[in-house]
C-alpha cells in the first residue's frame, strides 16, 4: 500500500516498467481501497483530492493485528 501511495505522487508513462509495477500494486490494493473510497470520497484540499482510504485501511490493519497478536 505504501508503494502505491508513493507512486501516485509521480507521473508514470504508460509504457514504462514503473507502469507495470503500479498496475500490479493497483490490482492488489484496489479491492480493499475501492469500497472505502466509495463510502468516504477524497476530500478537496487546496484544489487537490486527499484520499484518506489508505490511512483508514492502515489503521484497520493495525487494529486487527493488535487483536490477533494478543
Amino acid at each position: 500500500m505504501f508503494g502505491r501511495i508513493i507512486l501516485s505522487w509521480f507521473p508514470i508513462a504508460p509504457d514504462s516498467a514503473m507502469a507495470s509495477v503500479f498496475s500490479l500494486l493497483y490490482a492488489v490494493t484496489e479491492p480493499v481501497l475501492g469500497p472505502i473510497r466509495r463510502v468516504i470520497p477524497p476530500m478537496g484540499v487546496g484544489g487537490m483530492g486527499l484520499d484518506l482510504s489508505p490511512m483508514i485501511v492502515s489503521f484497520g490493519l493495525f487494529f486487527v493485528r493488535s487483536i490477533v497478536c494478543r
